[in-house]
């Protein structure tokens, strides 16, 4: 499914900035329905997809749509860490980030990352 492949290093990075995020009060929009609404109006400003979804086609659709809305995302191994990290107490198949709060550099530099990969 993952149209590229994220790097360990990365992978621990990305988890660390959307705990970040979580903890400096940024907001989130969880589930595959909130996350396409949110892709499609264009106010994700960074996708989380969980590669352990299954079946695979529940999430299948966020990477093509976030490329043709030039959203960045990216591939986390879970959907119980990244339900963890954003500090949702359920495991979730996606997340966007609606408002990075205090960690806008961040999320602009794992985006440039992301992008580099994404080549």
């Amino acid at each position: 499914m993952s149209s590229f492949e994220v790097p360990k290093e990365l992978m621990a990075k990305q988890l660390e900035v959307l705990e970040k995020i979580a903890k400096g009060g940024g907001k989130f929009k969880a589930g595959v329905n909130e996350v396409t609404k949110a892709i499609e109006r264009e106010k994700a400003k960074l996708v989380f997809i969980a590669l352990d979804v299954d079946p695979k086609e529940i999430v299948m659709h966020l990477p093509l749509i976030c490329k043709e809305k030039k959203i960045p995302y990216t591939f986390v191994e879970s959907k119980k860490e990244l339900g963890e990290k954003a500090g949702i107490k359920v495991p979730t198949s996606a997340l966007a980030v609606m408002d990075e709060g205090k960690e806008k550099k961040e999320v602009t530099d794992l985006a440039k990352k992301l992008a580099e990969l994404q080549v």
